[in-house]
């Protein structure tokens, strides 16, 4: 994903060191379960997707701000930004 496809791009730093988390923060926080892992690449921060129960990810990117996430799953690189719904 570049800068011309999605702005939100340029405004990231260098990625975010890897999370140390065993899965979604939230969903240990309040022993829930997941399907797939997402990492923020703004601030780090662990979610799930949206094909689990609670999708902390979507929620961590509307309440901080942060649209821009990567797969956290083994063998996955894509990106995808929830503002410009593009994956790269």
């Amino acid at each position: 994903m570049t800068s011309a496809v999605c702005p939100d791009i340029s405004e990231l730093g260098p990625e975010p060191a890897p999370s140390t988390t065993e899965g979604c923060e939230d969903c240990l926080k309040v022993g829930g379960r997941w399907v797939h892992l997402r990492l923020c690449l703004a601030c780090g921060h662990v979610g799930c997707c949206d094909s689990s129960p609670a999708k902390h990810a979507s929620a961590h990117a509307a309440e901080s701000g942060h649209p821009v996430i990567r797969s956290f799953e083994p063998g996955e690189t894509w990106r995808w930004c929830y503002v410009h719904e593009v994956i790269g």
